[in-house]
């Protein structure tokens, strides 16, 4: 497992959901003020300087439910709302989206240029706000600094992580199943064609060596795809042509979209039976964590301000439908953490902390993760 995965993992992830908040705030006609301000506020609370400090420290990757809570605070972070099944929607989309594009990845370092594409997009959305462009742009550079200089066979276990994160995961995307690039049981097709890596050659000759190194005989053979050598590589700098196309936005144009349970998903329901229930334990460490940080509630509408509902369905009788037909063991359940901002008790409990003595965590520890979701609720 690579202790390298998690910032590429978030941003991505956090990509794929910007493009469909802001697919859905045009399909429902949100006003144009009140939408840019969702965006603002998310793409804000997303790239903070002190939680991509935390995020961008060597660890593995959180659990399934850890990070989908985290995209629960960040979803939230403005005026506007989901209800469940939106919510569970949306998270479906993200995580299909990004496990296609990693699955395609033409080489394991491409993983940084699907990156690139996400975070070129979020900037498109916050071209007129220089404020939060400069935290997005300085992301970047953390970016850049810190996987520039990884050798192949490192992005070889960031994305064989990812791919280990993603494999039970076989949610039907109406947009995939349309194009063909997915199976009804949920799983991709992965093409036979179109350019190879970077840096090598289109299949079809074998090239014999003796003990020397020299070259002795060569022998061709036919392929069953058609391949090409890309023009040029992407570009891996602050501004530039990525070249590869994943990550770019697919809801650009207008399309609706439908997630549905698998048969495959659904088997691996009686699996996932004992996440289900919340840790008690996992959920006051995560209450005496965002204490500790002195963490605020989900943001509520203030002054003049008036939240608004976004669902990610056609209508409000399908997403009830959705609601009550997904499998109750797939239904992310989202554990509530009490972000107290009394200081009498932070004072208490900053006392308590101070007498403790903090043990080096262990990898198993089931609060993995939960320092970052603390941190969430403190922005």
């Amino acid at each position: 497992m690579s202790g390298r995965a998690l910032p590429l993992l978030f941003l991505n992830l956090g990509g794929e959901m910007l493009y469909i908040l802001d697919q859905r705030l045009r399909a429902q006609s949100i006003p144009g003020e009140k939408a840019r301000k969702v965006m603002n506020d998310i793409i804000t609370t997303m790239f903070n300087k002190k939680f991509m400090e935390e995020l961008f420290k060597p660890q593995e990757l959180y659990s399934k439910k850890a990070l989908r809570t985290l995209y629960d605070r960040l979803a939230h972070a403005s005026i506007m709302r989901l209800n469940q099944a939106s919510m569970d929607k949306l998270y479906d989309l993200m995580t299909m989206a990004f496990k296609y594009q990693v699955l395609l990845c033409p080489r394991p370092k491409d993983i940084l240029l699907v990156t690139f594409n996400h975070l070129d997009a979020i900037k498109d959305f916050i071209r007129d706000s220089p404020g939060i462009l400069n935290q997005v742009d300085e992301t970047f550079r953390q970016l850049i600094e810190v996987y520039g200089s990884l050798s192949a066979g490192e992005f070889q276990l960031i994305r064989q992580t990812l791919l280990l994160f993603f494999q039970d995961m076989h949610i039907r995307v109406s947009i995939f199943l349309k194009d063909k690039v997915q199976n009804s049981n949920g799983r991709f097709v992965l093409p036979i064609s179109g350019p190879v890596p970077w840096g090598t050659e289109v299949p079809g000759l074998i090239r014999m060596y003796n003990r020397n190194g020299d070259e002795v005989k060569r022998t061709e053979f036919t392929t069953d795809g058609n391949y090409i050598t890309p023009q040029r590589e992407g570009s891996f700098d602050l501004y530039g042509d990525r070249v590869l196309k994943l990550g770019t936005n697919m809801y650009s144009v207008s399309r609706q979209v439908e997630t549905h349970m698998s048969g495959s998903s659904k088997n691996l329901a009686s699996h996932a039976k004992e996440n289900v229930a919340p840790n008690p334990l996992a959920k006051e460490e995560l209450n005496f964590l965002a204490r500790l940080l002195g963490g605020l509630d989900i943001k509520k509408p203030g002054g003049s301000e008036t939240g608004f509902r976004l669902n990610l369905f056609t209508t409000d009788e399908e997403e009830e439908q959705a609601a009550l037909t997904r499998p109750e063991e797939l239904s992310y359940k989202v554990v509530n953490i009490e972000a107290t901002q009394d200081p009498g008790l932070r004072a208490e409990l900053a006392r308590i902390a101070g007498e403790l003595e903090v043990a080096e965590p262990s990898p198993a520890s089931s609060g993995k993760g939960e320092d970052l979701l603390a941190l969430m609720d403190g922005l």
